[in-house]
């Protein structure tokens, strides 16, 4: 497969649209959204709640496909690769947290940021040495054999974050990921996410808290599937 390259951009979308079918009406969760996202851009995506945002994250996660439009995501078009090729391309990529942790119970910290490894057919050893030190780096290296039900809700969220890291992602999907959490929690997670960017990660926030997303050094807001505003919001 052929990939168009279109330079710095970690993300673009061209035009992009889903529509869903609810009973006899369409629902344009995203219609006609073009939008560029460059290397080490620390960006936030909101929006009120059935804005699109949430579904704007999927499909730029490769989680859900567009009804029409063309999504790269690192210079590769994502139109047309069937779920094989969209799981590798999800696992080399990008790395996800979400509002809700989704950890695995049984599972030890350690264990819960392998997972991601799985997939490569990578040796064991190596697994566990990438996990760890990505545990460590967001200041995990005393929790790494604790159980999700041993660990407060920052904690656990922190190991979600290195498992998003696990992989080497070029970009890093946040959805609404302080929103389990109390204020004061939160806040260190968003301190957590800025000190990644200034490492020169891209991130891509997706949040309905004005608060939160202000702190992100670029806004994209979001209204009945359409970016406020109208037109194009690129580099």
């Amino acid at each position: 497969m052929e990939h168009e390259d279109i330079g710095q951009a970690v993300v673009r979308l061209d035009a992009v649209k889903k529509y869903y079918m609810v009973g006899e009406f369409v629902v344009k969760a995203v219609d006609g959204v073009s939008l560029a996202i460059a290397q080490g851009e620390f960006t936030a995506i909101m929006g009120p709640s059935g804005s699109g945002k949430s579904t704007m994250m999927n499909l730029i996660g490769c989680l859900d496909v567009p009804t029409g439009g063309t999504i790269y995501i690192d210079g590769e078009a994502t139109s047309g690769m069937d779920e094989e090729e969209l799981a590798y391309l999800r696992n080399r990529k990008v790395g996800f947290v979400f509002q809700q942790f989704n950890l695995l119970g049984k599972l030890t910290a350690l264990e819960n940021v392998m997972t991601p490894l799985l997939y490569r057919g990578m040796p064991s050893g190596e697994r566990k040495e990438r996990a760890a030190s990505a545990l460590e780096r967001v200041g995990l290296r005393d929790r790494m054999l604790h159980r999700p039900n041993e660990l407060s809700g920052g904690q656990k969220q922190r190991v979600a974050i290195a498992r998003a890291l696990v992989t080497g992602p070029s970009l890093l999907l946040a959805d609404e990921p302080t929103g389990a959490l109390d204020s004061s929690t939160g806040l260190q997670i968003m301190e957590e996410f800025e000190n990644l960017n200034n490492d020169g990660l891209t991130v891509v926030l997706v949040t309905h808290d004005q608060s939160l997303g202000m702190r992100c050094r670029r806004q994209i807001r979001v209204r009945d599937g359409h970016l406020e505003g109208g037109g194009e919001d690129v580099l």
